[in-house]
């Protein structure tokens, strides 16, 4: 047989022909640099709800790095436990899990809700734990039941979760303190501005790895130009400690109460919901596609992460959507790389200096990277609902009703002020009941007793003229 040409690749060996991408190690500094890519394309996303949290609570800048540094370590834990697996758990897919934003609103409702805020981390991680175990059990089921959360529901849902955060970011704009002489000053905002601006530019304007972390390198910028205005205070960093472990219970032992308990689990189900569909994309994106037992071994991974994540002080773990894309861009299919990526992540748990970081970026600027950060989320859930049907009248009015239901508590934020405390937990997150409300209406509109005159096109709606079903006008499905 004749020898192979110099200039054509060698042959791979039978293991590296037999072994599909996704199984594949790269060398060490290829897996190390991508690795680092997946973080920096995540980061922003992990340290934003501890943020939220933190702030609403009124933790001091050395209690808001210690809970950063947690959510960094949990979520390297659970990205290790999906991309590695243990037994039947993890879908073994370049799969990054982090702290999910559906759970803030929820959170800052049970926060606002406590008597003495100081108590509403440990109602939080007790309602966490709930959730995760239950979700661990309901995992297998979770598959089939997928058919109740078509695009309908899952982009209603996504779209509620930016519109409940964007108020968040707005607040971050206008400074750190309310009370403050400075809140929402013409500094403040051009602060805000101006991080926002520079967000923009980047992505407009830079390619590849650049535009992938342009929030990040805003926040960076954002905190630069903050300097000359004396809003920047490097106080935590100098703090910090080099290397530390986020002690089991800091804020104390967990608490149970019924009202927290269902808003996250609520919060959970949309949570496995965005899980399943990003691992049939991200299947689809790997060539490998995926079955009821790989969701179900993913969703023990999102699941049992949730679970154990309280222990560490850390929040409810869920997929990031935004390495999936990453993953379809660099065309790097291999799980070692983005497990590498969770290394990483438990790494930068285990230096408070590192997660200190965060704390210097001044409010403001946080609030001006916010505005991208959360309305790309909201951004999301509407292209989602763009492929959910909407020319159909049991859709559009499902997506109506349940945003108008959603947008309750963010337009009239004292609308259930009425109700017994422990019931506004879950009314007071526009996210439940906006979910509720679509799988409610969904179910009644596209399976209850079947389909009837409501599948009809929306072909004028609102329209004065719009013929009527009784008119015996309506375009039939």
């Amino acid at each position: 047989m004749a020898a192979p040409s110099p200039h054509q690749p060698a042959e791979p060996d039978d293991d590296s022909r037999a072994q599909h991408p996704v199984d594949r190690r790269l060398p060490a500094l290829k897996t190390a640099t991508t690795g680092l890519q997946h973080v920096a394309a995540m980061y922003a996303g992990v340290v934003a709800p501890p943020l939220v949290v933190g702030a609403a609570i009124g933790l001091t800048a050395a209690e808001l790095t210690f809970l950063t540094g947690a959510c960094l370590f949990t979520a390297g834990l659970a990205t290790l436990l999906q991309t590695i697996g243990v037994w039947n758990i993890g879908a073994r897919l370049p799969f990054v899990n982090g702290v999910t934003f559906a759970g803030v609103a929820p959170m800052t409702a049970i926060v606002a809700s406590t008597e003495d805020r100081r108590d509403a981390l440990p109602v939080i991680f007790g309602a966490v734990i709930v959730a995760g175990l239950l979700g661990f059990l309901a995992a297998p089921f979770f598959g089939k039941a997928v058919r109740f959360f078509p695009p309908v529901v899952t982009g209603t849902v996504i779209t509620l979760i930016g519109i409940s955060l964007l108020p968040v970011a707005f607040d971050w704009a206008q400074g750190p303190d309310r009370t403050a002489a400075g809140h929402g000053s013409a500094t403040n905002l051009g602060l805000a501005g101006a991080t926002l601006l520079i967000v923009l530019l980047l992505r407009r304007f830079t390619r590849g790895f650049v535009k992938q972390i342009a929030v990040l390198l805003g926040l960076v910028a954002g905190t630069v130009v903050a300097i000359p205005f004396g809003v920047t205070d490097f106080g935590p960093v100098a703090d910090a400690d080099v290397i530390g472990f986020p002690t089991p219970f800091h804020f104390g032992a967990p608490q149970f109460q019924a009202a927290a308990i269902v808003s996250l689990c609520v919060v959970m189900v949309v949570s496995m919901t965005e899980s399943t569909a990003d691992m049939l994309a991200l299947g689809e994106i790997v060539e490998k596609p995926v079955d009821e037992r790989t969701i179900a071994a993913g969703l023990r991974a999102d699941t049992l992460g949730s679970a154990i994540s309280p222990l560490f002080n850390g929040f409810m773990c869920s997929a990031f959507a935004q390495n999936v894309g990453l993953v379809a861009m660099t065309r790097i299919r291999s799980r070692y790389v983005v497990a590498t990526g969770g290394g990483f992540l438990v790494l930068m748990g285990l230096c408070p200096m590192a997660a200190s970081l965060i704390a210097v970026v001044p409010r403001p600027v946080l609030g001006g990277a916010g505005v991208v950060l959360f309305g790309s989320v909201a951004a999301s859930g509407i292209r989602t609902l763009a492929g959910a049907g909407l020319e159909k009248d049991n859709n559009m009015l499902i997506v109506a009703v349940s945003l108008a239901v959603g947008i309750i508590p963010v337009t009239a934020p004292e609308f259930y002020h009425a109700f017994p405390q422990t019931a506004r937990i879950v009314l007071d997150s526009g996210i439940s009941t906006g979910c509720a409300a679509a799988l409610l209406l969904n179910f009644v509109f596209n399976h209850l007793g079947g389909r009837h005159a409501g599948d009809a096109e929306v072909t004028a709606p609102m329209a004065p003229n719009a013929a009527s079903p009784a008119d015996g006008m309506t375009t039939a499905r």
